[in-house]
């Protein structure tokens, strides 16, 4: 997982959509479960962050990254 030195919205959602592409994570699960994939000196950042745009962590990760949108099938 990449090191964001400062996190912004949408870095944030970017990493989440590349651990839910890779298979690590399901768009079902909790945003609280994306804590092991982050140092504890992140999270908290990551945790302050999710306050600011006013996502919980009991919410779902698909919430957090939307829905998905394929151009060609």
């Amino acid at each position: 997982m990449a090191v964001i030195e400062q996190y912004c919205i949408s870095d944030f959602q970017d990493e989440v959509r590349t651990l839910v592409a890779r298979g690590s994570i399901e768009r079902q699960q909790r945003i609280y479960e994306l804590k092991k994939y982050f140092g504890d000196c992140q999270w908290w950042d990551i945790e302050h962050l999710l306050d600011t745009y006013d996502y919980v962590l009991r919410g779902r990760i698909i919430d957090l990254i939307g829905a998905e949108s394929w151009e060609n099938d």
